[in-house]
């Protein structure tokens, strides 16, 4: 039997399960991608949602990327999120979730962006994502190899479970 989902996220119960689609990338450092992307949010009925994200070559199914962390809310409107990825970089975000005429929006930006002596030099990060039915569409935005902050990412995902 599942656990019920905490109360305390009931304001992110419409990203539970998986989304699939695809997403664009671009930075002035690197040419122009596309990918294939899966995202995955569960809960183990405590106060956190578990997130994890893979995306793959569209034309090969090659691994790209992955990153895995977790989403809480620690007052109404408020939400924290800690990510981790294999790259060697940890960002800790915190932002708004507002509800309104049946979407939903997050929108984060970095607190903190750690970093192995190996990874990427990255100083700021921006999430914003949109969830309108079985619909979830982000973009996400960072400044890092000395470029300032700017558009990198955005995918259309759409509910698959």
């Amino acid at each position: 039997m599942d656990p019920e989902l905490h109360p305390d996220l009931s304001a992110l119960s419409t990203l539970l399960g998986t989304w699939e689609g695809v997403g664009a990338g671009e930075y002035p450092t690197i040419e122009g991608f596309e990918y294939w992307e899966s995202v995955t949010f569960g809960h183990v009925g405590k106060p956190f949602l578990s997130y994890s994200q893979r995306t793959r070559d569209p034309e090969t199914g090659a691994p790209m990327h992955s990153e895995t962390g977790f989403w809480r809310m620690p007052a109404a409107g408020s939400i924290e999120i800690v990510i981790a990825q294999p790259s060697g970089l940890a960002e800790i975000y915190e932002g708004a979730i507002v509800s309104n005429d049946g979407t939903v929006v997050v929108d984060v930006r970095s607190t903190s962006v750690g970093a192995t002596s190996t990874a990427k030099d990255v100083t700021i990060t921006e999430r914003t994502f949109s969830v309108t039915g079985d619909d979830l569409r982000y973009t996400f935005r960072m400044a890092a190899v000395g470029q300032p902050l700017r558009h990198h990412l955005s995918a259309d995902l759409r509910r698959v479970t």
